[in-house]
């Protein structure tokens, strides 16, 4: 007897689907941002003109917010999230890619909330292991999520002050969410280029126990009543007899201010570029130290130089002393009467 037998393999396979990465972004301009413009995938964004101590008036869609030693110039863009339903949300981080190539200067900042204060606005990596969160885990569905992109302008003065144009590269990697990169996209800050410039600021104000200074288009200060005996000056002043009458003097702040400059020390003058109407009766004196005064300069081609060694963001202390002759007679003048200071601050 024959067996015939029959043996047969039944084989199964099962195809694990591979899931669809379908998860993409588009950067747009924010409605409030700078334009964000280039191709899907290769976008330019862009500055414009910046400086380290935030002067001017920035360009469209611009911030600018105090930073610790410079300025922060900030704007949001709008990151349009694609593709991205079920489990599966898009994460978005980003790296500087090519940097500024003066990026002691010049680096760019990222800020996901609170963006109003330079504070919450931190350095974007330059490693692409270790990249900055934009959208961050656990990420996002179909949305528009509003984002901030920021450059901060170093105010530093000396060797390696630059100013000019700089340019840098940033590199977005848009995952799906705990999985892999699937997109990877450039934003590069050309367009308009990043042109650095130098920039001078110089203010006056109130020195403690001094006379006050108000703040305007330009400055002011008023001695109030004044006389040439020295009778019952104003808070804030001290009257001294001297030859011919009283000098009424008060402490006051000289503030410099400047970026981007070579020198790390600039030149502070000053001249009387309007005078008294009755200048045998009154004239502006100065002095360093509050004893020793002389009379400021009426001459723009030869002014009184208050300081040749005053750093940005330093106070220079002065003392601005008004003489009022102790005079009488027919020509003697009393009421009102004004003159005008101008400075000058000068960094080579």
């Amino acid at each position: 007897m024959r067996r015939l037998t029959l043996r047969g393999m039944l084989t199964c396979m099962v195809l694990a689907a591979t899931p669809a990465f379908a998860q993409d972004i588009t950067l747009t301009t924010n409605a409030s941002g700078i334009t964000i413009g280039g191709s899907q995938g290769a976008w330019s964004t862009g500055f414009g003109s910046v400086n380290g101590l935030g002067l001017g008036t920035p360009a469209t869609g611009e911030t600018i917010l105090s930073g610790t030693g410079g300025k922060l110039y900030s704007s949001p863009y709008d990151i349009a999230i694609t593709g991205s339903t079920g489990s599966i949300k898009a994460v978005v981080k980003a790296y500087v890619s090519t940097n500024f190539a003066h990026n002691a200067i010049l680096q760019v900042y990222s800020c996901l909330a609170s963006c109003g204060s330079a504070a919450n606005h931190t350095a974007m990596s330059t490693n692409s292991g270790s990249p900055t969160n934009i959208v961050p885990s656990p990420g996002q569905h179909n949305s528009t999520v509003t984002a901030r992109l920021a450059i901060f302008v170093s105010s530093q003065n000396g060797a390696s002050a630059f100013t000019g144009a700089d340019s840098a590269t940033i590199t977005l990697l848009v995952s799906d969410g705990n999985g892999p990169v699937v997109h990877t996209y450039t934003l590069t800050l050309n367009n308009p280029t990043t042109n650095v410039q130098t920039a001078v600021s110089l203010s006056v104000a109130t020195a403690a126990s001094g006379r006050t200074v108000s703040a305007g288009s330009d400055f002011g200060l008023s001695y109030g009543t004044v006389n040439g005996l020295g009778i019952s000056p104003g808070v804030g002043l001290t009257a001294t007899g001297v030859s011919g009458g009283q000098l009424y003097s008060t402490p006051y702040l000289l503030q410099p201010s400047f970026s981007s400059f070579s020198s790390t020390t600039g030149t502070l003058t000053g001249y009387v570029s309007t005078d008294f109407t009755h200048p045998s009766q009154l004239e502006l004196r100065d002095s360093s130290n509050g004893s020793s005064y002389s009379a400021i300069s009426k001459s723009s081609g030869s002014q009184t130089t208050f300081t040749s060694s005053a750093a940005s963001a330093s106070t220079v202390t002065r003392y601005l002393g008004l003489f009022v002759a102790n005079t009488n007679g027919g020509g003697v003048f009393t009421g009102a009467d004004s003159a005008t200071v101008t400075y000058t601050l000068v960094v080579p």
